[in-house]
């Protein structure tokens, strides 16, 4: 299930890519020149105060068990768990780009979405079923596809996780564009990455995408 994500998670999923703890912030208000000593060190400890509040907060929102995180901009993914990162690999991600049908009645946008997600389901050897979009592709291309090229074996490597809505995190063919944004949504990984990915994962795992 899809939980639209707020400013807060937005955040906690940011956190949970670069660790809660950050340098100098140079547009923090500084204090007044008069301050007087004690006056500052009050103040300083009312900050700290506040600070520890914000990343008990934090703590308590990023889960015990492994958790993926997936960065859209840089396009990588992690499992992490308690602060430890068990992977941190290369992936590919939603290509931002449009396909228009030749009638010009059905749009598609291949983006990555943002979000919290869940393992909704997990399969090995997955088939992937051609979807409208990928028939629409071949005839642009100018290729026919017969009927069976509609369900298609080893595509999506030997591991899918399923996140809904057609999204998923799979194995690629096309492991040299690793790092690039070439997909029509879904997370393509790498084979030794996809293959502790499966082994440190488990339907309900959460999986936070920003």
């Amino acid at each position: 299930m899809m939980l639209r994500i707020g400013a807060a998670c937005a955040l906690a999923a940011l956190l949970l890519a670069g660790g809660c703890r950050q340098g100098g912030d140079s547009t923090a208000p500084s204090a007044p020149a008069h301050m007087d000593e004690e006056a500052l060190q009050k103040r300083i400890a009312g900050l700290q105060k506040q600070n520890g509040q914000l990343e008990s907060r934090l703590g308590k929102l990023i889960p015990k068990s492994p958790y993926i995180v997936i960065n859209t901009t840089l396009n990588r993914i992690y499992v992490r768990k308690s602060g430890e990162t068990l992977v941190d690999g290369a992936c590919s991600t939603g290509s931002n780009t449009e396909l228009v049908s030749p009638d010009g009645t059905r749009r598609w946008f291949f983006s990555t979405p943002r979000g919290v997600f869940k393992v909704l389901n997990r399969r090995k050897n997955p088939v992937w079923a051609v979807p409208e979009w990928g028939i629409i592709e071949a005839e642009l291309a100018g290729e026919e596809l017969l009927p069976e090229d509609l369900f298609q074996r080893g595509v999506l490597g030997k591991y899918a996780l399923d996140l809904g809505h057609g999204y998923m995190i799979h194995g690629t063919l096309f492991q040299r564009f690793l790092g690039l944004q070439v997909t029509h949504g879904c997370v393509r990984v790498g084979d030794e990455d996809l293959e502790q990915i499966w082994q440190l994962t488990k339907i309900g795992t959460p999986v936070y995408i920003f």
